[in-house]
């Protein structure tokens, strides 16, 4: 079986509203994490940045505004539309980033060909590697006092 589905696609970047370029993201996702999409950002004189985040969040936001906190994903307004605007958030700084719906979706259905939506928890050593990510955070926190 298939431990990893990835793809690359071209997104533009949001600098302001007059300027914008375009980046390869890549896009993966691995059965180890089955709740989980990760997007590469391959910007231009800087090292990659991951961001992690809920496939089911992806799926949705294509579709449908959705996300709270650092992660919102929304169709490209007016609707319909065939692109989609996902917004990453770190404190008070943003960055904006428009993506064409169709490879989104090309991507989600080869996961979903993986692994269901709806079917993540059937992933035997799926436990396992959750006790083992959170040992790792846990033991990454400073302790207290």
């Amino acid at each position: 079986m298939r431990e990893s589905v990835q793809a690359e696609v071209l997104m533009s970047f949001l600098v302001s509203e007059e300027l914008s370029f375009r980046i390869p993201v890549e896009l993966r996702y691995e059965t180890r994490d089955p709740y989980a999409v990760r997007l590469t950002f391959h910007l231009p004189g800087d090292a990659p940045v991951t961001w992690a985040f809920s496939r089911e969040l992806l799926v949705d936001g294509v579709h449908t505004p959705c996300g709270e906190g650092d992660v919102h994903i929304a169709p490209q307004e007016p609707e319909p539309s065939d692109e989609a605007v996902i917004r990453l958030q770190v404190g008070g700084d943003q960055a904006l980033f428009r993506a064409s719906v169709a490879p989104l979706m090309a991507f989600l259905d080869r996961t979903d060909k993986l692994v269901p939506l709806g079917q993540e928890r059937a992933l035997a050593d799926f436990d396992s590697h959750l006790d083992e990510a959170l040992g790792r955070i846990l033991a990454e926190e400073p302790s207290a006092g």
